[in-house]
């Protein structure tokens, strides 16, 4: 399939006009025989991609009724809206095909394909993916990573090679083959979506409905009741922060774990025996959640790297933006960026790679945002962890009271105030991140860990993230 097959005389319609559809419509504008663009905000909200579709000829349907009397033959769905909506089910009752930007590429299958979801870990391990791949032509890396890829569809070859995230919402309705399929973990995650966790896994166990091979890991009970449900014709590589017991997996499937030491990286396929890779002292990125995302790399890439390339990229790669970024050194007082965190586990993991430094200093964490429903009672645990070396807290936004909550409630909070611990709330993120810049001393460590999703203040992650940025810089 190609894009003048798919659209060719076709009437598109894409839901939303964001960034990640803008190169979509110019695509569907160029083929389709009428394009159309809803959005639920108004043309001058839209601002310049409003004046863009436009000017490309798409015809715009704004405001609250957006989804009304949706009549063309191919709908582009975007992520966040569910695919289960009255309008879109009228939609298909009219003979409507919805269809999304990821479910086209995946279905076009140009190349070997290589994906990964899960709850925390996936931007980091996918773009390891995209660097670890050496294949005889070109990489493209995209998804949910913020990189649509139907657009680029000309130019991929056979020779080429793909990595591509997959959220929860993308999976929702994909059907379609991949090469390998990797799962780095499952923790309750977008449940203000979902409309169960149950709901939320069967999104995520949909990667491995067409794999030919599968990535899962064994330290999750999740993931590794999913991998060991698997018919045993789908092999399945298991990645594990511990040595696996022998004879605990099944017969034919792989492994990388770390050893006993603590330190080796080994890997252990069929016919190959076992092999060190590499070790922890090689990962130039902290934390042991980014040695878990390396293993879950080593494991998608194999047969289709080499351990020279591993150790390269291990020893060079500085890490993603808004993922414990460094933002800069001010009297003594280290700030880190970690917008991206937007979940109690993800908080959690950043704590304890700070900790896992080799002089690892206290912790002034800023917490707090959009409420996706999910517990927060495991960031009390990590915050109160003695080991997490967090002094004080400063939170901000929707959730700040259910932080607060948890962390009153939280059987180590007496002791942990009796000794110093600080907690302090500031409405304004402006001034939440001040106000922790004033209670940092020298030799603290401030980190922007909001364990929430950012739409109560700010579009996404990455606005928050350059505006903590922003206002550090501005300190």
């Amino acid at each position: 399939m190609n894009l003048e097959e798919l659209f060719g005389g076709r009437s598109v319609t894409l839901l939303g006009a964001g960034v990640s559809n803008m190169p979509l419509a110019e695509v569907a504008a160029r083929y389709a025989s009428r394009l159309t663009v809803r959005d639920k905000k108004s043309p001058a909200e839209l601002g310049e991609n409003a004046v863009r579709l436009e000017a490309l000829g798409a015809a715009l349907i704004t405001g609250e009724g957006y989804l009304r009397g949706i009549d063309e033959d191919l709908v582009f769905r975007s992520p966040g809206i569910r695919p289960d909506l009255p309008e879109l089910n009228e939609a298909r009752a009219r003979g409507s095909v919805v269809t999304s930007e990821m479910e086209c590429f995946l279905a076009a299958h140009p190349c070997p394909v290589y994906a990964i979801t899960g709850s925390d870990g996936k931007t980091t391990t996918t773009t390891l993916t995209s660097k670890l791949l050496m294949p005889t032509g070109k990489v493209f890396l995209g998804g949910n990573i913020g990189e649509p890829l139907l657009y680029r569809l000309p130019l991929v070859t056979p020779d080429d090679a793909v990595a591509v995230e997959l959220s929860s919402f993308q999976l929702m309705t994909v059907d379609a083959p991949i090469d390998v399929a990797a799962i780095t973990n499952i923790t309750p995650n977008h449940l203000n979506w979902h409309t169960s966790m149950e709901e939320y896994i069967e999104a995520k166990a949909k990667i491995l409905a067409h794999a030919g091979r599968v990535v899962l890991n064994y330290d999750n009970d999740v993931t590794r009741s999913l991998g060991m449900g698997l018919p045993a014709s789908v092999p399945v590589t298991w990645f594990s922060l511990a040595p696996i017991p022998d004879g605990a997996l099944r017969p034919g499937d792989s492994r990388v774990w770390l050893d006993a030491d603590g330190e080796t990286i080994r890997s252990e396929f069929p016919g190959e025996g076992r092999e060190a890779i590499m070790t922890r002292a090689d990962i130039r990125l902290p934390g042991m959640h980014n040695t878990a995302n390396y293993m879950t790399a080593i494991a998608v890439t194999h047969g289709c790297t080499t351990a020279d390339r591993i150790r390269e990229v291990a020893r060079t790669f500085g890490g993603v933006e808004h993922r414990l970024e460094f933002v800069r050194e001010l009297g003594g007082v280290t700030y880190f960026n970690g917008s991206i965190d937007s979940s109690p586990t993800r908080t959690a993991a950043a704590l304890s790679a700070l900790a896992d430094r080799s002089v690892p200093s206290p912790v002034v964490l800023i917490a707090g945002g959009y409420d996706k429903h999910i517990p927060y009672e495991p960031l009390a645990d990590a915050v109160l962890d003695p080991k997490s070396q967090v002094r004080a807290v400063v939170l901000t936004g929707d959730t700040a009271p259910k932080i607060r909550d948890v962390l009153l409630a939280h059987a180590a909070y007496p002791k942990a105030k009796a000794e110093g611990f600080l907690l302090a709330e500031e409405a304004d993120f402006d001034e939440a991140v001040r106000e922790a810049a004033r209670i940092a001393r020298a030799g603290d460590t401030v980190l922007l860990s909001p364990a929430s999703a950012s739409f109560d203040h700010f579009k996404n992650f990455e606005e928050r993230g350059r505006h903590y940025k922003d206002l550090v810089r501005n300190l």
